[in-house]
């Protein structure tokens, strides 16, 4: 691992600038809003910068039009670009439905070590940089409560992750079909949600404990993994699916969110 990152490092001989404003037509753009570092919620028209053929470009930054920077006489909108680094929080609506976007703090170790799984030489490299130096960067919400769930998706190659130019067919399908998904409960520290992790973060609840004990939770009964060799425990690791993981959310997590006040 050690190898491919200073392999990305000095390969990496270009930065891309973003610029922070643009002006574009006000027809045809998407209401939102963003909450700013002070927690001040501030609507507009949104943005993302990613779609749904390379959704981790959401995770990187977000053009927002605040009402105030809104000409209708003129049809134009005053764009800003923003960054995890900047604000807490953006959200579009996709027809009636808010896509919420949140900053985090996480470094996709998963995807990192699958670059040594499914590259070589610099562009494994690359990809192990990508995934492990963007430590700051907005997931969207799955599920809210004290137990708040998110997805991410891993960075392909590209050593800029801004574009699907040179992407191969088969890393862009992989990746959008196979996010991670984060957890953070009570505001704490964003993990990798495991049926492992997900036993003991829905302990402390009498009812959700009860029903884990008497096994009625389906998702979370899974065999145990065959631990081989660390070499053969991370493969398992890396392919391991991630749909078993949306059941998770979706059986224990809500069951907790909805259930243990």
């Amino acid at each position: 691992m050690k190898k491919l990152l200073l392999i990305a490092f000095f390969g990496l001989v270009s930065l891309n600038i973003y610029g922070q404003e643009e002006t574009d037509t006000y027809n045809g753009q998407k209401f939102g809003y963003i909450i700013d570092k002070a927690g001040k919620k501030i609507e507009g028209v949104v943005r993302l910068h990613g779609s749904s053929y390379s959704p981790w470009q959401n995770q990187l930054k977000v053009k927002f039009g605040a009402a105030s920077d809104i000409d209708k006489v003129k049809n134009k909108v005053k764009f800003k670009t923003f960054d995890a680094d900047d604000i807490k929080e953006y959200m579009v609506y996709e027809g009636d439905t808010p896509r919420i976007f949140q900053a985090v703090k996480y470094s996709n170790m998963r995807e990192a070590l699958n670059s040594s799984e499914t590259s070589t030489g610099l562009s494994a490299g690359f990809k192990a940089l990508n995934n492990l130096s963007r430590t700051s960067q907005f997931a969207e919400v799955v599920t809210e409560g004290k137990i708040m769930v998110y997805k991410i998706y891993g960075y392909p190659t590209a050593v800029t992750a801004n574009s699907a130019n040179g992407i191969s067919q088969a890393e862009s399908d992989r990746l959008r079909n196979n996010p991670e998904y984060i957890y953070s409960k009570k505001g704490g520290k964003a993990e990798e949600l495991t049926p492992a992790k997900a036993k003991i973060i829905i302990a402390d609840c009498p009812y959700t404990k009860a029903k884990m004990t008497k096994g009625e939770y389906g998702s979370l009964k899974n065999e145990a993994k065959k631990r081989t060799g660390l070499g053969k425990f991370i493969r398992d690791e890396i392919t391991n699916s991630t749909t078993d993981k949306l059941s998770l959310v979706n059986e224990v997590i809500y069951d907790y969110n909805e259930n243990c006040k």
